[in-house]
């Protein structure tokens, strides 16, 4: 981490210098160009790296647009540059029967050489090399989340809420369990577990195959404790009503079970997991031999957490792994299990960061691989033929992601990264090559093809198009705020161009805010960042000290006591604010969506005193009015911590507001549900408050489509009108 700079008037002058020294004349961005990618555009796209499909080829993903524009796969050796199509994608589209679509994004063999496609809700099996296309399941009912076996051979589904198995071969489909119903959800999961679990990227699956393709682990919900809640579509004369399955701080969750479906024998086996205890179990995984089904159990309280193995025959399960902690602890979502059976390794926290950590199957501490003051963020390959891992990980500056690799045995750890920035890798099978995607504050994003020692191989990709040159930009730096109790906030600025030190300029807060998601990185400003520049306003970013930046000490501190740190950081962020001579402290704005929306609500009124315009986005206003999981990890529940809802609560603080608001919520949010925003304006509307409001129908969680332009638009021109300032 940087520093924290001693920012005297002196030093300010000294830091923009150069900034008033650029006297040429240069183009301004349009709103359109910052907001709405219009020509001529200032960035261009980088290459899409499908994977790796050996030591020594990528795959390229490349679409054309335009007539006769298509998609297509392309091998490409990474020592050469030599590339070869692999797949034509849209050449293979012309073969298929109207209204099937080769999807990239369906589910496909790994070397893209047939492909599931789904027409009519039924599914379909197309072969690359005969462009052959077969019906494999005929039901009215939709099939959902297809996934193929690790042989190839069998493809898996859920329909109607039960789990199914098809034979690619020979079509016979297998019905794997028969109580699927409304409430009762099989390899399909109930939404609190999608959204806080296992997360929007499964896309609600919740089934796992074993490698040897004979059985396959899924969950089993049973919702019909978890009360309803009601969201309502207005269209037509009528409307429609859609009912969801929401616990809320608080509430009963859905009852989970753990199965194992045995394909032979059509029987399941259900793993030891106390179906009815309040409690959360998730993220099987299987042992590479499939002899061993893993998956972690987590207490209500999230404080305690086990990682057991189960003997997907019997169903009785040992622990193998335990964690505690007085806060609260999270589910691992990835372990490594070595191919040899020798264990497996997990990233888990010791003291303030993540560590590697080799186990033995049955939990015994081998080896901690890793140690301070590197912080593991992510293993991306394990060469056990060299015995190396390769991972993501930051040092002492927590701010740069880098590529490391180390020995199983801990030694010879070696960084194969230099420049300073964020570094997003793919390494090659046997760490022969791996792509580097280099985020700098100085320059748009590029992607590098480096060799084993991190050497350059050449440039892939570079963000940057010709005619960015031509603009007058701001200039973007990192740098740190003190809190005033310890902690050195990270925070970047974006200031304008031509900035002079004479003349005092609004911000604009940028934020996020929630626990372990840090919003300061490295990377080049978004246009949408230099337009707001451009137009006079300083635009900065921190990250309060449960962001994750800091450790695990400023993470524990929001435990039971969400908004009180954020609000108070934000305004240490305001106070030394107004220390800067350049500084108009009577126009510092804010704003941010979801838990963004929520913290901005919370300045403009806990904090308004300091904060005086604010735009809040799908916004959570009172945390008993969010979803169980979520809330109770950090709050535990409004019974247990009353005080701390209370004071977290916007509600609690609306008498306060006294600055320009404006608030927007889409009517179907499924996520942070718009009754939130109902009840705060029913509070500023009885204590007579001005705020404005825009309301989008039928919109879902971060508004979308169409309606996007919209609300960003809207935003935008509240504050540039609240700051007196030309949109």
């Amino acid at each position: 981490m940087h520093r924290n700079k001693s920012f005297s008037l002196l030093v300010i002058a000294l830091l923009l210098l150069p900034l008033l020294l650029t006297a040429q004349e240069k183009k301004q961005l349009t709103y359109e160009q910052a907001f709405n990618r219009a020509e001529p555009r200032l960035l261009g796209m980088l290459p899409r790296i499908e994977g790796w499909l050996d030591k020594e080829n990528y795959l390229e993903y490349r679409m054309s647009f335009g007539r006769g524009g298509g998609q297509a796969l392309y091998k490409v050796n990474a020592a050469t540059g030599q590339e070869n199509l692999w797949c034509d994608l849209a050449e293979l589209g012309k073969s298929l029967p109207e209204g099937f679509v080769i999807d990239p994004r369906a589910e496909h063999d790994p070397d893209y050489s047939r492909f599931i496609l789904n027409h009519d809700n039924d599914l379909h099996l197309f072969t690359a090399s005969d462009k052959s296309l077969k019906q494999l399941t005929h039901s009215k009912a939709e099939e959902m989340n297809p996934l193929l076996s690790p042989d190839g051979r069998k493809l898996a589904f859920t329909r109607g809420n039960d789990l199914y198995v098809v034979d690619l071969a020979g079509g016979l489909e297998q019905r794997l369990s028969f109580d699927g119903s409304e409430t009762i959800l099989n390899g399909r999961a109930s939404w609190v577990y999608m959204e806080e679990v296992l997360g929007r990227g499964l896309q609600y699956r919740a089934f796992w195959w074993a490698p040897n393709s004979q059985a396959i682990a899924f969950l089993r919900f049973d919702d019909e404790n978890v009360p309803e809640f009601t969201l309502v579509k207005a269209d037509g004369p009528h409307g429609k009503v859609e009912k969801q399955r929401y616990p809320k701080a608080g509430d009963p969750n859905p009852e989970v079970r753990l199965g194992v479906a045995h394909l032979a024998s059509g029987l399941t086996t259900w793993i030891d997991t106390d179906p009815f205890g309040d409690r959360y179990v998730a993220w099987p995984m299987w042992s590479p031999d499939s002899r061993h089904l893993f998956f972690q159990w987590m207490n209500r309280g999230q404080d305690h957490l086990i990682l057991y193995s189960a003997d997907p025959q019997t169903g009785v399960k040992k622990p193998v792994y335990e964690k505690r902690r007085p806060t609260w602890v999270e589910f691992f979502e990835t372990i490594h299990f070595l191919r040899d059976n020798s264990g497996f390794l997990l990233v888990s926290e010791e003291e303030d960061w993540d560590q590697i950590f080799h186990f033995s199957l049955d939990g015994r501490l081998i080896k901690q691989i890793t140690r301070e003051p590197l912080q593991v963020k992510e293993i991306l390959l394990v060469d056990e033929g060299t015995r190396t891992i390769y991972f993501h990980g930051t040092e002492a500056d927590r701010l740069q992601k880098h590529l490391f690799r180390v020995s199983l045995n801990g030694k010879g750890l070696k960084r194969l990264t230099a420049e300073a920035g964020s570094h997003t890798c793919t390494v090659a099978p046997g760490g022969t090559f791996f792509t580097d995607n280099l985020a700098t504050l100085a320059q748009p994003t590029r992607l590098i093809l480096r060799d084993e020692k991190g050497g350059e191989v050449r440039l892939l990709g570079d963000q940057k198009l010709p005619a960015l040159d031509e603009y007058a930009l701001g200039t973007s730096e990192i740098f740190t705020i003190p809190s005033g109790d310890g902690y050195d906030l990270p925070a970047r600025w974006i200031l304008p161009p031509n900035l002079d030190i004479t003349q005092k300029y609004p911000v604009l807060l940028q934020v996020y805010g929630g626990p372990n998601t840090p919003i300061v990185r490295y990377g080049f400003p978004m246009l949408s960042d230099l337009y707001t520049a451009q137009k006079g306003i300083i635009v900065l970013y921190v990250d309060h000290r449960g962001s994750g930046l800091l450790g695990r000490k400023g993470q524990d501190a929001m435990h039971r006591n969400l908004g009180k740190w954020e609000i108070h950081d934000y305004i240490a962020a305001v106070k030394w604010l107004k220390q800067l001579s350049f500084v108009d402290s009577t126009q510092i704005g804010i704003t941010g969506g979801s838990y963004g929306g929520y913290i901005t609500l919370l300045a403009m009124t806990a904090g308004a005193d300091y904060f005086t315009h604010g735009v809040a986005e799908y916004s959570v206003t009172d945390y008993r009015l969010y979803d169980s999981i979520y809330t109770e990890r950090y709050m535990d529940t409004p019974e247990e911590n009353p005080e701390g809802y209370d004071a977290g609560s916007v509600m609690t603080h609306a008498d306060k507001l006294k600055g320009k608001l404006l608030i927007t919520h889409g009517t179907m949010d499924d996520n942070v549900h718009v009754q939130n925003i109902l009840q705060l304006i029913d509070k500023l509307q009885d204590l007579d408050k001005d705020f404005s409001l825009m309301i989008y129908p039928n919109q879902r969680h971060g508004i979308g489509g169409p309606k996007r332009k919209h609300v960003t638009r809207l935003g935008y021109e509240f504050l540039m009108k609240g700051f007196g300032l030309e949109p």
